[in-house]
């Protein structure tokens, strides 16, 4: 298998991801890792009938979705990854789905959140679940859409911070 992106994205699958970054990054599988989603068929019966015919979809809790890339179920796929929350990649990671990047993409504001883009709004959570894959080694970016420079996470704490 080859995970060709990894990222952040509360809204999964829509059409940013279909029509910017699966011709960019030439993805031909679309996996979305999340455990509320999974437990609802019909949103996940939405999310794969908005995919293109020839681009796989698998949806499903995060242990599932570590499962089918530990069974090389996907092997022969290149692989876009999705995460609705921070806490999704944190917990994909640990149960050894193995990313060494991972874009931020679309993370909505709410209640506790503190906007740092007009895409990315996060909480204390969000920063400590960061940290903590930055210390395994994962590097994390900034990207809303694939002309966008790619800024590093960190770079968005400290402009608001000062």
């Amino acid at each position: 298998m080859s995970l060709v992106l990894t990222r952040i994205d509360n809204r999964l699958i829509h059409g940013q991801v279909l029509e910017a970054w699966v011709p960019h990054i030439g993805a031909d599988c679309i996996v979305v890792a999340n455990d509320e989603v999974a437990r609802v068929s019909f949103q996940k019966t939405l999310m794969a009938a908005a995919v293109p015919k020839g681009i796989k979809v698998l949806i499903d809790s995060v242990e599932n979705v570590a499962r089918a890339f530990h069974s090389h179920a996907l092997d022969a796929s290149k692989v876009l990854l999705l995460f609705a929350s921070s806490g999704d990649a944190v917990k994909a990671h640990r149960c050894g789905v193995d990313f060494k990047e991972l874009n931020l993409g679309n993370m909505h504001g709410g209640e506790g959140k503190v906007r740092y883009s007009c895409t990315i709004a996060l909480d204390p959570a969000d920063v400590l679940n960061f940290q903590q894959l930055e210390a395994d080694g994962v590097r994390i970016v900034c990207q809303c859409v694939p002309p966008d420079r790619e800024r590093s996470w960190k770079h968005l704490l400290h402009s608001v911070e000062g």
